[in-house]
């Protein structure tokens, strides 16, 4: 049998790459042993509590964090292409009623390919790193006026215009209800969006890298990413971890339902993560924003919580599992009054930053990334069988 050289100079991995480290980067990591991330030498969680999100936006895509003169300038300039094209914007409506019952998430697809197309964005191998950077900073301005007006199309309402003198976190929650959010509110979407800017290399993630590594332009980078995230073992959590609260609906009933499940084999929504072997820091941060509300479903969220440890360190022992950020995430959305059907879509309008990071920095590598499959099917070459 003749000797199959790719195949004999081939590294075999671990299934879904688990472990295994595909590149250098200087966005951040996640270091899960320890139960910290950071965006580039900074602390995420620290950012979070004491940065705007356009400041964190100006440390993933520039590098830094800008002076005060620098965060006018970069505010500005990003408020001012949260407005879309008149052929975008006239397409949502049938974006909207087409998407259905699956939701802004699905049309944010077809309606980033669409500001891709309107913007004239070029495929990355042919443009310069600054052309580069301006088409991911334009598509992660638009991408909050797409998800807003694709929800509210989709309840019959018009969509709401966005404001130049408003936050990102702030016009974000305005185009979704129509009024200007309190402070409060404000700041706990904000420091969640903060939060969640950036993680690794998760699907998503890496999906947008992949898509890059071909030269493809932002835009179908970006389409690639929303799909990866779309994934209920992905980005699809918040609404679900919060579902997980519902059918409890009481403190006696907690350990017979949780048991039950955990005995079944079912998964726990916003319990447990792929890389932290202790608390999910995002979640911790999201806990405290919640106390600061206070009320009945912070108070059994809590409840709820320590039960579901206890219960699992005892069905488990020996693993790890605390709240993810999806769990406390869903709670803090719950009380600034985002409807469910909204809150992986909000993940995205931040993830969208985070993508675009990886995107410039994967731009300027040349090398495609093609990895091989070990073949596990019927012994070739068969005889083809003669049609009778």
């Amino acid at each position: 049998m003749p000797i199959n050289r790719a195949a004999s100079t081939s590294v075999h991995v671990p299934r879904g790459l688990v472990g295994v480290v595909v590149t250098d980067t200087s966005l951040g990591d996640v270091r899960g042993l320890e139960g910290f991330y950071h965006y580039r030498q900074y602390s995420a969680v620290e950012l979070a509590q004491t940065r705007g999100f356009e400041d964190v936006w100006h440390l993933m895509v520039h590098g830094d964090l800008p002076d005060a003169e620098q965060r006018v300038a970069f505010t500005a300039r990003t408020a001012a292409l949260r407005r879309l094209p008149d052929e975008v914007r006239a397409t949502l409506p049938a974006v909207a009623a087409a998407a259905g019952r699956s939701g802004p998430l699905a049309g944010l697809r077809t309606a980033l390919s669409l500001l891709g197309a309107a913007k004239g964005f070029r495929p990355v191998y042919d443009i310069d790193p600054e052309q580069r950077r301006a088409d991911t900073v334009t598509a992660s301005a638009a991408v909050p006026t797409l998800l807003t007006a694709l929800y509210r199309l989709g309840q019959g309402l018009d969509p709401v215009e966005p404001r130049e003198d408003l936050s990102y976190a702030a016009n974000y929650l305005y185009m979704l209800t129509g009024s200007e959010p309190d402070a409060v509110r404000t700041r706990a979407i904000e420091q969640y969006l903060i939060s969640t800017i950036d993680h690794g290399f998760n699907a998503s993630t890496f999906t947008a890298r992949v898509i890059t590594s071909t030269g493809a332009d932002v835009a179908a980078a970006l389409v690639g990413a929303v799909g990866a995230l779309s994934g209920p073992l992905h980005g699809g959590a918040p609404s679900r971890a919060l579902d997980t609260l519902d059918p409890i609906g009481a403190p006696e009933r907690i350990d017979s339902w949780i048991r039950e499940r955990v005995l079944a084999g079912d998964r726990i929504m916003g319990f447990g993560h792929p890389v932290y072997r202790t608390e999910d820091p995002r979640s911790r941060m999201l806990r405290g924003i919640a106390e600061q509300f206070g009320g009945p479903l912070v108070d059994f969220a809590v409840e709820v919580e320590r039960h579901v440890e206890a219960i699992l360190a005892e069905l488990k022992p020996g693993r790890e599992l605390h709240t993810n950020v999806e769990y406390y995430a869903g709670v803090v959305m719950e009380l600034c009054g985002l409807p469910r059907e909204m809150f992986t879509p909000t993940f995205a309008a931040a993830r969208v930053v985070g993508w675009s990071a990886n995107i410039l920095e994967q731009a300027e590598d040349p090398k495609i990334i093609r990895p091989a499959a070990r073949y596990v099917g019927p012994v070739p070459p068969a005889v083809v069988p003669v049609m009778a």
